[in-house]
């Protein structure tokens, strides 16, 4: 069974920037598309950014569009969220996902993720 691995986060000063990193140690991640959801205390986990398994599509979550960069490494098999301009509101843990369709078609939701990581903690504050 896929096991995602998620790193890269920590305590950011607002106006910062972070990567974070999706991994499958002993997967390739070739075959799905990938994405970033984020659940701050007391709120349900939200979407965040996707990303198809060959790179022609993304999408993002209007309050991190302009800001927040998803891309892929097949060769180094990770899945990046490049977190500029950081806000207080973009504290939250954030998952990693895998979704597995027919050719490059994903949903991006919630309902429509097929794995999950444990999580990584982004916290924004001065």
């Amino acid at each position: 069974q896929l096991q995602l691995v998620e790193s890269g986060g920590g305590l950011v000063q607002p106006g910062g920037s972070l990567r974070l990193s999706c991994g499958a140690p002993g997967f390739t991640l070739d075959y799905y598309a990938i994405g970033w959801f984020r659940q701050a205390q007391g709120k349900e986990r939200a979407g965040v950014s996707c990303i198809s398994r060959n790179s022609n599509s993304t999408k993002y979550a209007d309050s991190v569009k302009g800001r927040f960069t998803i891309s892929r490494d097949s060769a180094k098999n990770t899945v990046y969220l490049q977190m500029n301009s950081l806000k207080p509101e973009d504290t939250a843990v954030y998952y990693c996902a895998a979704e597995w369709r027919p050719g490059d078609r994903y949903s991006c939701s919630y309902d429509g993720m097929d794995y999950w990581g444990k999580g990584t903690l982004v916290t924004v504050s001065s």
